[in-house]
């Protein structure tokens, strides 16, 4: 063997030991990205504020055609979903864009069929909705932490990908995100929730239960994608690493989906101000006000 041989051999064995029992395929994929510096924030911010002007757009036209869209958001924890879903909708109508962040199912959901009580949810002719975690629940944390039997959970992977097709055939736009962080970034991130008080609500027992069980949900994420990663609704893996890059790529993927047009209404006039015509308030005296304290 030759010395060019030894060498490719030596950090072969050294990737393999870094990265043995710690990633599934598609968090390997996710470390083999080349590396990018962090986007600056003046250009993030510029980006996201036009992107942002796009989604209003995007909704106009799916308001104005009826069209009835669905986002589904999966990932590891703390991998950035709720923080591209608040991007994502903070410049929309909550009347036509809502989003649906289920807690656990009561007893009495979990005598029903599994897909019932998020079917409550689909929308309607000129409705957005996006699933911040969703249906796949039991092939992820329900899976793993053992919350449903073997036969639900076969019985799952037999079912989604017909439900799915099922809700494509009605005329439904299914879009999944899957956010993928590497181990360590992901580590980083709960760090800084357990140090942060207005994060702190983010690490449940759950999250916690993620990290100690990194590769069991691995393998359950490649089984997840090897029964549901179908033709009519295929899984978009976005890199999120990088959060801004992650939000700003995800956004713009989405605006791709659909191909909008620009209804921008002509420019507004304000009527004229109606004539107080003898009308006179009553004392200030009279109401309560909340403290000057700034």
């Amino acid at each position: 063997m030759g010395k060019k041989e030894k060498e490719k051999g030596k950090e072969k064995e050294k990737n393999g030991k870094h990265s043995k029992g710690k990633h599934s395929k598609a968090d390997a994929k996710q470390e083999n990205q080349p590396h990018l510096e962090p986007l600056e924030k003046k250009f993030y911010e510029k980006e996201l504020g036009r992107l942002q002007v796009e989604l209003v757009k995007m909704q106009e036209w799916i308001k104005s055609k009826g069209l009835k869209l669905v986002v589904v958001f999966e990932g590891r924890d703390a991998a950035g979903k709720g923080g591209t879903i608040k991007r994502i909708t903070e410049s929309l109508n909550p009347r036509y864009c809502r989003v649906v962040a289920l807690p656990a199912p009561t007893e009495r959901e979990k005598t029903q069929w599994y897909f019932q009580r998020y079917v409550s949810h689909l929308p309607a002719a000129g409705e957005m909705v996006i699933f911040d975690r969703s249906w796949y629940n039991r092939a992820g944390v329900e899976r793993v932490m053992g919350f449903c039997s073997e036969d639900e959970y076969a019985e799952f992977l037999r079912a989604c990908p017909e439900f799915e097709r099922m809700l494509v055939r009605s005329g439904i736009i299914l879009v999944k995100y899957w956010f993928s962080v590497s181990d360590d970034e992901q580590e980083r991130r709960f760090q800084d929730r357990l140090e942060n008080p207005t994060k702190r609500w983010k690490l449940s027992p759950m999250d916690l239960q993620s990290r100690a069980r990194w590769v069991d949900y691995s393998r359950a994420k490649d089984e997840m994608f090897k029964y549901t990663d179908i033709k009519q609704a295929p899984w978009w893996v976005v890199n999120s690493d990088d959060k801004r890059r992650a939000r700003l790529n995800c956004i713009r993927h989405l605006l791709g989906v659909i191909p909008y047009e620009d209804l921008t209404p002509e420019p507004i006039s304000l009527p004229p101000r109606q004539p107080d015509g003898g009308y006179v308030r009553p004392p200030i005296s009279d109401q309560t006000f909340v403290p000057d304290v700034y």
